[in-house]
């Protein structure tokens, strides 16, 4: 530790510790502590150097100044205050907490009965007090000085929302196996910005990669008595370090460095976040940084009884986003990932709980007023996971204009579809136009909807089109865990098979989806490894699986996924290639447009026709066509999930050449020129798009 000078007042804000060349100002936020203390320690975080007392306090900020500390400094606090958990209230000053806006961390957490603010022992459980010090098994922040990198002139590639394409993946399991990363480099963020991989994404095409939870998470945690990893890191208990095992070193500007290099390609980064809950948990959970800091500020607690959380997260407690401090620490988060990390844009878990007022969904609530008049948040992209598990949790279609969401309708109604479900049709037409059942309101675009058909959460692409069921025994839970209304199809055969007919059968479904959501209006998103036809063997919930089943095998990717790969860079290049109809932000009216009667949206049936109620009403259908019309341009799609060919006629436009530009089955080669009335066959389990020229 530097030489100290004699501890001064500081200042309460910046809140977290911040250096000024000279010293490190610390300030943290606490409205019911009665004493707080700041540790020092040696580098390694193993033995405490020093303690001061916070005796300043403003408006509920504690704050000190410490002259000659330097950045590299490890340290904590211990926060003082009534134990009354019936009051809501569970102080430990024996139990040594991270800070809220510490930027970075030092030390693993280990799972100890110290770690916990109660005696575990106790019959009495959260209602008994540890004497335990927890300083030996807990993390601890570290000073960063965050201006001393050179961002060589990086700017955000502000990529269009109408244009963006994201590729959502996870940073460990994407890289963990990787061929060409050095053994250091494989899980971390430096394994990412490695350019065999940054090559590959530039490829395929995508424009945004989004990172499953990259902020410090809670490892591990015991469930029945056994270690279950939470891979996943949906338990942040920091909104401003990145997680260190993500970490080929102990330099948080690995990240900085990574973004950057997905930059130089025109590649924006899209971080998962979740603060609608932490990694503390419920009562019965260990206290590591908020729940002994302020639990009855940071929690949203019972209104019954204290003691308790309200939970609308099914994780144990929801963060308490009405409080204005906590709601400040969430928006300096973000404000400082855009400003400081130079990330793109964020995808909100569980987002209801962010809007709720005391325990009701409400759309005039602090969070969404903040997100809408920040000049920062302003510029980058927001998507909602518009629900949670709370009363009123699902609200798909309820975020106001400038919010992306989830479509969880379209997943649904996809996957209906190309299993060859009927009762589909209208409901797909809507789903391919953009969802204007759900988004069309307050001058909302089309790009309100997040098109996925798989996602980390349930079947990647090959077992969708391989299980009928989920197989989740390896987590643990009896197969208890996990969706249930999967809409798969295993054609016959459940998992892995050799048989050719039911191969192609797959992979011809899965390329249909693939190519659906390509041509889809709204913003597609790619699960990572469902191009190269990845498996997770089963399994649709594999929160805690840190091995083959999430890992990207690289080197078991066959001649066939390579084909798979091949094609879904193709469909990608060939969104981007009518970006001019794509790129659309208005819902379709589906009136004519001229006095030609062109429409902008015209449904089509297999005898050329425009569709009929009879059609629409037909609940044994299982095809249909769209013709987009834009920029002087006509776009012709088919659909079939039936499982045989189908004779179709195409549509009487006068005086047009057909170019078919994709097959999904590739049965047909790309280029061949058609004319209006002609009849062609539509492979089983296809799409086929063509392009209409004068």
């Amino acid at each position: 530790m530097a030489e100290t000078g004699k501890p001064q007042s500081g200042n309460p804000y910046p809140l977290g510790s911040h250096f000024d060349g000279k010293g490190v100002n610390f300030a943290l936020f606490s409205a019911h502590a009665v004493k707080v203390e700041l540790c020092l320690f040696d580098k390694t975080g193993a033995e405490e150097l020093k303690r001061y007392e916070i005796k300043e306090n403003d408006n509920n900020i504690w704050h000190i100044y410490i002259p000659g500390l330097k950045p590299g400094q490890v340290y904590g606090y211990r926060v003082y205050g009534p134990y009354q958990p019936e009051q809501g209230h569970r102080f430990n000053p024996n139990k040594l907490l991270i800070d809220p806006y510490g930027r970075q961390l030092r030390g693993r957490l280990i799972w100890h009965k110290a770690i916990f603010g109660y005696d575990i022992d106790s019959p009495d459980k959260d209602l008994s007090f540890s004497k335990l010090d927890s300083a030996p098994y807990v993390p601890k922040s570290v000073v960063v000085d965050i201006d001393d990198y050179d961002w060589e002139g990086d700017k955000h590639p502000y990529t269009k929302i109408e244009e963006t394409i994201v590729y959502e993946t996870h940073v460990r399991g994407y890289t963990k196996l990787h061929p060409f990363l050095p053994d250091y480099q494989r899980g971390t963020f430096a394994g990412f910005a490695h350019r065999s991989v940054i090559r590959y994404l530039k490829w395929l095409g995508i424009s945004a990669v989004e990172f499953l939870p990259i902020h410090a998470f809670f490892g591990n945690r015991h469930r029945k008595g056994w270690i279950n990893d939470n891979y996943w890191g949906y338990e942040s208990f920091s909104f401003f370090a990145p997680e260190q095992s993500y970490l080929s070193g102990d330099d948080i500007n690995e990240f900085r460095d990574m973004v950057k290099a997905l930059h130089k390609q025109k590649i924006e980064v899209f971080l998962d976040v979740v603060y609608n809950h932490t990694g503390e948990g419920n009562q019965l959970g260990p206290t590591l940084c908020y729940r002994g800091i302020d639990n009855a500020s940071y929690y949203t607690l019972s209104q019954e009884n204290k003691r308790y959380y309200y939970d609308s997260t099914g994780t144990g407690a929801s963060f308490n986003v009405q409080n204005p401090y906590v709601l400040e620490l969430v928006m300096d988060s973000l404000r400082y990932w855009v400003k400081e990390m130079h990330v793109d844009g964020f995808r909100f878990d569980l987002a209801s709980t962010l809007c709720r007022y005391k325990t009701d969904f409400r759309r005039d609530n602090g969070f969404l007023y903040a997100c809408k008049q920040d000049p920062l948040l302003r510029k980058v992209k927001l998507i909602a996971e518009p629900w949670d598990t709370g009363y009123a949790g699902y609200q798909v279609g309820s975020y106001p204009p400038g919010w992306s969401e989830w479509n969880d309708k379209y997943r649904d109604t996809l996957r209906r579809f190309w299993k060859g479900d009927g009762y589909q049709i209208p409901d797909l037409a809507s789903r391919l136009s953009g969802s204007s059942d759900i988004f069309e309101h307050e001058n909302r675009n089309i790009t309100a909807s997040v098109n996925f058909i798989t996602a980390h959460d349930g079947f990647c692409l090959r077992d969708l089109v391989s299980y009928n069921t989920k197989h989740n025994d390896s987590n643990g839970e009896d197969n208890r865990d996990g969706n249930n209304s999967n809409w798969s199809w295993n054609s016959g055969v459940e998992g892995e098979t050799d048989n050719a007919i039911i191969r192609m059968q797959r992979r011809r479904r899965a390329m249909g989806m693939f190519t659906s959501m390509m041509m889809s209006f709204g913003v597609p998103m790619i699960f990572a490894g469902d191009e190269l036809s990845n498996p997770q063997f089963g399994n649709n919930n594999p929160y805690c699986q840190d091995n083959v089943i999430t890992w990207m095998v690289w080197e078991a990717i066959t001649a066939e996924d390579r084909t798979m790969a091949r094609y879904a860079r193709r469909a990608v290049q060939l969104r981007r290639h009518l970006k001019n109809i794509f790129s659309r932000r208005k819902f379709f009216t589906g009136r004519p447009l001229n006095r030609k009667g062109v429409k902008d949206l015209t449904w089509y049936n297999e005898k050329g026709m425009e569709f009929s109620s009879a059609d629409w009403q037909d609940n044994t259908r299982r095809s249909i066509a769209y013709d987009v019309y834009g920029n002087n341009r006509h776009i012709f799609a088919i659909f079939n999930a039936e499982a045989k060919d189908k004779s179709w006629k195409l549509p009487p436009l006068e005086g047009k050449s057909w170019t078919l530009l994709i097959d999904s089955s590739d049965c047909f080669k790309a280029g061949k020129n058609l004319g209006a009335h002609q009849m062609i066959i539509v492979p089983g389990w296809s799409v086929l798009v063509f392009e209409i020229k004068k």
